[in-house]
């Protein structure tokens, strides 16, 4: 009921009023989180190339620059940029693919990892203030919907309405 004693109705209007709310609000977020964990990165990393040192450690020891521009929904030149400043800093190697006379080899090296490691270790005392306000019990009961969101939209990435 609302506060004039009428049940309160949800248009498709409203719903997706909601729906863009919610993702507005991830996206802020997104930046904003961003921009808080570049200013702590060691080796002047950016977003970017931490983010990628940190998809080798996580998903993978090798890939492809075009597997890694798909799983980072960049372009290929934006990822040949990221992977070329990474490998001037000596955090990955590019070796020509044996299977394939074009395509190329991404590995994190040694000195990535430590780099990776080192980049989360400056984020502990930004996590710590933030853990004060944020509790973690509210980040895990938090955490299963935003798992969600990520696979379906993972999942969907290529989809498009029928027009």
């Amino acid at each position: 009921m609302s506060k004039t004693g009428t049940k309160s109705r949800t248009t498709p209007e409203k719903t997706l009023e909601l729906a863009y709310e919610f993702f507005n609000e991830i996206g802020i977020i997104a930046q904003l989180s961003s921009t808080w964990m570049q200013r702590s990165m060691p080796h002047d990393l950016t977003q970017s190339q931490f983010s990628v040192l940190n998809w080798f450690v996580r998903v993978d020891t090798q890939a492809t620059p075009g597997r890694l521009s798909k799983a980072f929904q960049v372009t290929k030149g934006a990822m040949t940029n990221t992977l070329g400043k990474l490998a001037h800093k000596g955090f990955i190697r590019i070796t020509p693919d044996p299977e394939s006379g074009r395509s190329k080899i991404v590995r994190i090296t040694p000195a990535g990892r430590r780099a990776r490691d080192q980049a989360i270790a400056a984020t502990h005392a930004d996590l710590l203030h933030f853990l004060e306000q944020f509790p973690a019990v509210t980040l895990r009961d938090a955490l299963p919907l935003l798992q969600e969101v990520r696979a379906y939209l993972d999942a969907a990435r290529d989809w498009r309405p029928s027009e």
